[in-house]
């Protein structure tokens, strides 16, 4: 008489959640493809965001934020296994990997500025049109303008609590400062930006 084992299914994870982020981390870290599913799932929204941030200006001939947000999501896998939590939030160690992608796209652009840029696209382009690029780019314009009165820290602030919503503890992890610090940054910057908003002309 032959018996079957049967293997105890796994509990289900709770859904994920900034909160609950490193119980999915350490499943994946153990090789739970369920939990490096939904870990990449989450993660890959916020990335994509913080780098369309940042690189939202550069020419179409570098690489796209896209690009650069789902070479983010490759090392932030790779790197799963061997993760070790070592105090820090787990969404500063993925924006610091980001980070520094960005800055290379940043570095690949100053050095080859000169590239030549096709006259024909290599496929049918399913971009908006001629009036949705306008009233975006004219509402890129006037945030950029809005913005330009601010340390590049104040608008790094504002992007990663207001745009990307990270705590003030993930924002103070990522920046290397205290959460009070950027609670007062984050408030002198708008307080600014509502007093030229309000300024005539």
């Amino acid at each position: 008489m032959s018996c079957t084992v049967v293997e105890p299914a796994r509990l289900p994870l709770p859904r994920i959640s900034r909160e609950n982020v490193d119980a999915y981390v350490s499943a994946a870290g153990t090789g739970d493809g369920r939990a490096v599913d939904a870990l990449l799932l989450f993660l890959r929204p916020l990335v994509v965001r913080y780098c369309r941030n940042k690189l939202g200006r550069l020419p179409r001939s570098f690489s796209t934020a896209d690009d650069v947000a789902q070479e983010v999501c490759v090392a932030v896998y790779r790197a799963l296994p061997t993760y070790q939590q070592m105090g820090r939030p787990f969404l500063s160690f993925v924006y610091g990997i980001a980070a520094h992608k960005i800055a290379d796209v940043h570095r690949a652009n100053a050095r080859d500025k000169s590239d030549p840029i096709a006259d024909t696209p290599d496929r049918v382009s399913d971009d908006d049109g001629p009036e949705a690029l306008t009233l975006r780019r004219e509402l890129a314009d006037q945030t950029a303008t809005m913005l330009s009165i601010l340390t590049p820290r104040q608008r790094d602030i504002l992007q990663m609590r207001i745009v990307m919503g990270l705590s003030a503890h993930e924002t103070a992890l990522a920046l290397d400062t205290t959460a009070e610090a950027i609670r007062v940054a984050q408030h002198r910057a708008l307080n600014r930006l509502r007093k030229t908003a309000v300024r005539p002309g």
